[in-house]
């Protein structure tokens, strides 16, 4: 989200703001806009790879995986749709917020980060949930059901309230002509209204209440897998820590310069103009470092498990033994093949329950 000064924060003297005459810090725009870029490339190219792996592993077993797997895939599904949209910013940090691809772009790239900065956090809340019923109430109905209606149904709902959110804020997404184009949200009027209003509306439906399921159902997960005595591995309880801490290291300090800025808007002369200078010198990297969790999620939630490991080298050795190059020569290569497809049976019998650290 572009987040700019409001008018009424400029106090004129002779053409000069106010606060020109305090500042006393000087800022380095130009690496910062290289440590951009470098972090965008960076998060660009792991978290394509990353995501488009665990979508095309677990994508199969949507319609019959239980609702911890179903949720990874939308999560990954979301990160993916910011990751496609990330070379636009990368080339709008190289320039300098210069806009050169128009008002549709614009609106649409903007309207895609946020649709995943909201379904993102919607469905990882909904997944921990959801692996907290599986471990502690088995009995219960899940969130997301196998082979029935409901989960298509909280499926959309999860999607469109993210839409709906985020259009609050795309309405007033538009390409502004100044000495260059560039894409900001700025109101015609109650400008500081409607950011305090979006910075709310974040604060509680992206990081709050989303942080809030997380960490109470890790907490309780972890309690009752320290506490079960067939839980052999312990690792397994410092994992689900992980998983919160990750989501709050990512969001946080996103979320703490969001709501100092947004003071700002409201009483421009609280902050000093060092303050405000490094808040929004660090607001584009804390937006950037927030993105973070296009990887850590992919890492976390899948590559870290055992069961998605021996999906994902089944899926591999199934591609590499379609392949016209790997036909079997004679009968010995035969019944190696069907060897190695007994052994990967029985692989995935023994895998298919998720465990916790899926």
């Amino acid at each position: 989200m572009t987040h700019d000064i409001h008018n009424s924060s400029f106090d004129f003297y002779n053409g000069t703001p106010w606060f020109v005459y305090d500042c006393t810090i000087h800022l380095d725009a130009d690496g910062r806009r290289i440590a951009l870029f470098l972090l965008y490339l960076g998060l660009f190219m792991v978290g394509l790879a990353e995501n488009t792996i665990v979508v095309w592993v677990n994508w199969k077993r949507r319609h019959s995986a239980n609702g911890v797997l179903f949720c990874i895939i939308n999560v990954s599904l979301s990160d993916l749709m910011v990751i496609f949209t990330m070379p636009f910013f990368m080339l709008e940090v190289t320039m300098d917020k210069v806009w050169l691809w128009g008002r549709f772009l614009c609106k649409v790239t903007h309207l895609v980060y946020v649709i995943n900065f909201y379904s993102s956090s919607f469905f990882l809340a909904f997944m921990t949930l959801e692996r907290y019923l599986s471990l502690t109430r088995p009995n219960t109905l899940a969130c997301f059901p196998q082979q029935h209606k409901r989960r298509w149904l909280l499926c959309a709902g999860i999607w469109l309230l993210s839409l709906l959110l985020a259009l609050l804020e795309n309405v007033h997404v538009d390409l502004l002509e100044w000495d260059e184009p560039g894409c900001y949200m700025v109101p015609e009027q109650y400008h500081t209204e409607w950011f305090l209003s979006v910075s709310f509306l974040c604060l509680i439906f992206q990081f709050l209440a989303p942080a809030s399921v997380i960490i109470t159902c890790n907490f309780l997960i972890a309690r009752a897998v320290r506490t079960a005595p067939e839980v052999q591995n312990r690792r397994d309880v410092w994992l689900v820590h992980v998983y919160s801490l990750v989501f709050v290291v990512c969001w946080l300090p996103y979320h703490l310069v969001l709501f100092l800025l947004t003071v700002d808007d409201m009483d421009p002369h609280l902050f000093s103009c060092n303050t405000v200078g490094v808040l929004y010198y660090s607001f584009s990297l804390v937006q950037c470092l927030s993105l973070f969790h296009c990887i850590a999620n992919p890492i976390l939630y899948n590559f870290l498990s055992q069961s998605f490991r021996n999906n994902l080298i089944n899926a591999v050795i199934s591609r590499i033994s379609l392949s016209p190059a790997s036909a079997p020569a004679n009968a010995e290569a035969d019944n190696k093949g069907t060897t190695a497809v007994k052994e990967r049976k029985l692989s995935n019998a023994s895998t298919s329950h998720s465990d916790i650290g899926a």
